[in-house]
């Protein structure tokens, strides 16, 4: 990973043209391009992922790496910082909005959610009655096990760790691990 970010600090001022040069291009462009390149495992195809992700989310940092078969829905309302890595098979949907801080770290096969079901009328189907959008914040220095479930209206706060399988429903405080179904404290990290 060290080797990388020397590569990319290298090479920081090609890869701005690159990315100043593809904003000519429109948002249906880079999300065409985003699921053409999913599946694949290269450099290359990390690299356009990137540039499209850069020019559909509402922020995207420098050194963000989205390995494959990443899944991102309503990338307008997402948020990512610098230094962070989605691994393979995460599905995020921003619907609601999300925010991902500096130095998070996704394993794989993670959720991250910003939409609930509404289902209090019982006298309709679920499905028919919408969802609730719920903003979602995974703070900086944050690690999400894998196959971690972070569902709508959740705050990991700074430097908190998700352990693997937790299903995450509420505010996680700082410098704490959670896990479990549903997540609770395990201990105060250090």
């Amino acid at each position: 990973m060290k080797r990388k970010r020397e590569i990319l600090k290298k090479n920081k001022y090609l890869i701005n043209i690159i990315i100043r040069l593809s904003t000519i291009f429109p948002r249906t462009v880079h999300k065409f391009l985003f699921k053409l390149v999913r599946n694949q495992e290269n450099y290359l195809a990390m690299f356009v992922r990137y540039v499209c992700v850069k020019n559909c989310a509402k922020t995207c940092g420098d050194n963000v790496a989205i390995f494959s078969n990443v899944y991102l829905f309503n990338m307008q309302n997402l948020e990512l910082g610098d230094n962070v890595s989605i691994h393979p098979m995460c599905y995020i949907d921003a619907s609601g909005g999300i925010q991902i801080g500096n130095d998070v770290s996704i394993a794989h096969a993670c959720t991250i959610l910003s939409e609930e079901h509404i289902y209090t009328a019982l006298d309709r189907n679920i499905k028919d009655q919408g969802v609730r959008l719920k903003a979602t914040t995974v703070s900086n220095n944050v690690w999400v096990g894998a196959g971690a479930r972070i569902l709508a209206g959740c705050y990991l706060e700074e430097g908190s760790i998700i352990a693997s399988g937790a299903v995450v429903k509420n505010k996680v405080k700082g410098n704490t691990i959670v896990g479990g179904v549903p997540a609770k404290f395990i201990k105060e990290r250090g």
